[in-house]
Parts: structure tokens; sequence; C-alpha cells
């Protein structure tokens, strides 16, 4: 756990440098501030609305304990050992086997679970999935990746201002074959380093999922399980599913070609494989 947080520091210390390199190369303070604002503001939004967005993307409605006992008494249980106030917990009709949490703290916390993810699992397997999908929570990790949103937002911006405001080859800017190679490379970069961020907070919320609930192989299980179903009911690659996909416990999409290269998910096989050297296990 100290590691990834280490790791994620790091990442958005060199992110941050970067921008301030650009921007200095690009035209001076105007473009970074310009640059900050617009992402900060975006950000902003996606910070505080982040719950309502995923949820309307993946048509997620509350459901009662009536409707769901088990999920009920999972989550109950879990956020009690943890001493945490109870999420609000809603679930998607996606068939598809996948979940999901958000909110910027536990108070604010919304659990979704997919129809197929109910349907796939068994009681432990489940208690896996949200003990994984509470450790986001209580590790923070919608900050995390608010702030590495903005991050990449800055220097995507710069790159793409470049192209605009960047001065001819003569003069101090970074003229016109630089500005395009910042507008290709730019956003690559920022993308990696969220990439990065996205797939070391994955591992984290596994290791510290698996501690909470004390059975990591019944997580692995359940990644196993979810990847297959993922794989034969892939959801459609919208904008709107887009912005709920980093959320969620395993890619919803089909991950071929560029998708597969570009996931912020890590693979299910190495996940697994952490797990079982968390439970002591030996092929």
């Amino acid at each position: 756990m100290h590691h990834n947080g280490l790791r994620t520091a790091l990442l958005l210390g060199l992110l941050s440098a970067l921008i301030v390199m650009v921007g200095a190369w690009v035209g001076g303070g105007t473009g970074v501030l310009f640059a900050v604002a617009v992402a900060l503001v975006g950000n902003t939004v996606a910070y505080f609305f982040s719950d309502r967005i995923a949820l309307s993307a993946m048509r997620a409605r509350p459901v009662s304990e009536v409707e769901q006992p088990t999920l009920y008494r999972i989550v109950r249980e879990l956020s009690t050992e943890s001493r945490q106030p109870m999420p609000r917990l809603y679930m998607s009709p996606t068939v598809q086997p996948n979940a999901f949490a958000t909110g910027r703290n536990p108070r604010n916390a919304v659990v979704c679970v997919t129809y197929g993810l109910t349907k796939l699992l068994d009681e432990r397997e489940l208690r896996g999935v949200i003990g994984h999908e509470l450790s986001h929570v209580y590790n923070r990790d919608i900050l995390i990746s608010s702030v590495a949103g903005a991050l990449a937002t800055m220097i995507t911006w710069l790159s793409y201002m470049s192209v605009f405001f960047g001065g001819s080859d003569d003069d101090e800017g970074p003229g016109f074959l630089g500005a395009v190679l910042m507008m290709l490379l730019g956003p690559v970069a920022a993308g990696m380093v969220h990439m990065a961020i996205s797939r070391s907070r994955e591992f984290h919320a596994d290791e510290s999922g698996a501690r909470l609930t004390g059975e990591p192989l019944a997580l692995a299980s359940a990644l196993r399980k979810i990847e297959m179903g993922a794989r034969r009911l892939p959801l459609p690659e919208n904008s709107r599913l887009a912005s709920a996909s980093h959320m969620m416990i395993a890619n919803p999409f089909s991950g071929s070609g560029l998708g597969r290269m570009f996931s912020t998910h890590p693979s299910t096989a190495e996940r697994v494989a952490r797990l079982e050297r968390m439970a002591g296990y030996r092929r």
C-alpha cells in the first residue's frame, strides 16, 4: 500500500513538472494559467458530480434491502468492520458483471453493482468485490483520480495551444514542427501517466479489499468470472460509458486493438497472481 501511494505521488509530481516545462516552452505563464483554469473547472465538476455521471451512464437506480438482502448485509458488515458510514447502494440493469464505487469521501460514497454481477458470483466472491469497491472509497481514490485528471487535462490543453499560439522556428516558441510534435505526444504522455495511476489504484484496492474481507482468493475467483463475463458481454464504447469505465472493477469494453493497449485496468492475470501471493497460494 505504501509503495502504491509513493508511486502515485511520484507520477503526479512528474506530470506537474512536465506541465511547467511545456508551459514555459509554449509561451510562458499565460498559457499555463489558461490551461489550469480550464482543467480545474472541468475536474471540479467531475469531482463533485462523478457519482451522478457514472450512475446515469449505467442507468442505475437505488436498490432496497428488501430487494437485495445479501448485498446489504455484506456492505453493512464490511462498513461496520471498517468503522465507516454505510454507502448508498445502487444497481444497474446491465447483464455484464461489473461494479464500481464513487464518492468524494465515505459519507458521500456510492457502491453500484450490475444485475449480471449478482447472478454470477457466490456470496464469498461478492463480498470480495464489495471489499475492493469500499477500499476505493476509503483510499480516497476519487480525489487522486480528480487530481490526475486535472493534470492530464492541463498537459493536453497546453499541447493543443502550442499549435495555435506557438512561435515560428525563429522565435522563442516551439515552432510549427515542435508544436505538432507536442500536440501528438502531450495527450499520450498525460494519458500514460493517468493510466499508470489508475492501474496502481486497482492493485491498491485489491490488496486493501482482500485484507478487509480476509479472503484474497475469493476476490481472485470473482475477478476471473468478471473478466470472462465482460468479454462475452462487452458494453458499447460510447462517451457516456467511457466516463465511468475507469471506475469499474474490470474493463467493460471489448479491449481489442488500441483499446487493450491503453486500458486503465491492469491484467486480470496479474491481479489474480498478486492476490494468490497474499494468500500464500502455490500452484
